[in-house]
């Protein structure tokens, strides 16, 4: 099963990247730089979700192997019943295996909390390198109006011919 912030991050950086374009084409700053914005916190909570989805995969992993575990376990000890040596070894082994299941899944759990506070601080960074280079761009095309313009114009003439060789 996928987490839902995989989901809904997905549409989130899906919904950001349209509207980072619209305000691309459309000359809009904040529009380019609110989708910009939310395509990178889509990306994160889309990273999340994956995070979370590893992190439960691996502990129903690891809880199917201590059940295998214990069940062999049992088995032993049910063919060799009588014997008081066996079934002592038997319940040590058990512990045994219910401690390394406890240990892996704290292990695991660490990882994905750990995974987590990366993607927090990747989106945390990529909006404020964003917010950086918006500022940048804003204050390069104030300081020469003239050339952003031919820049744009050349721009717009390269993806017009693009356009029309696809045709």
């Amino acid at each position: 099963m996928v987490d839902a912030d995989r989901i809904t991050g997905a549409a989130k950086e899906l919904g950001g990247k349209v509207q980072g374009t619209v305000g691309d084409l459309t000359g809009s700053k904040r529009d380019s730089a609110e989708g910009r914005a939310r395509e990178a916190q889509g990306a994160a909570e889309n990273l999340y979700g994956q995070a979370k989805d590893t992190v439960r995969d691996a502990a129903e992993h690891v809880a199917d192997t201590a059940r295998d575990i214990g069940g062999r376990v049992r088995d032993t000890v049910g063919s060799l019943i009588g014997s008081d040596d066996v079934e002592d070894r038997a319940r040590r082994a058990q512990g045994a295996a219910a401690d390394t299941y406890d240990r892996a899944e704290r292990s695991v759990r660490g990882a994905g909390r750990e995974a987590y506070d990366r993607a927090e601080d990747a989106y945390e960074n990529g909006g404020r390198y964003l917010r950086q280079g918006g500022r940048e761009a804003t204050d390069r095309i104030a300081e020469h109006p003239v050339a952003a313009l031919l820049v744009a114009g050349l721009l717009g003439y390269g993806v017009g011919l693009l356009i029309h060789r696809r045709d």
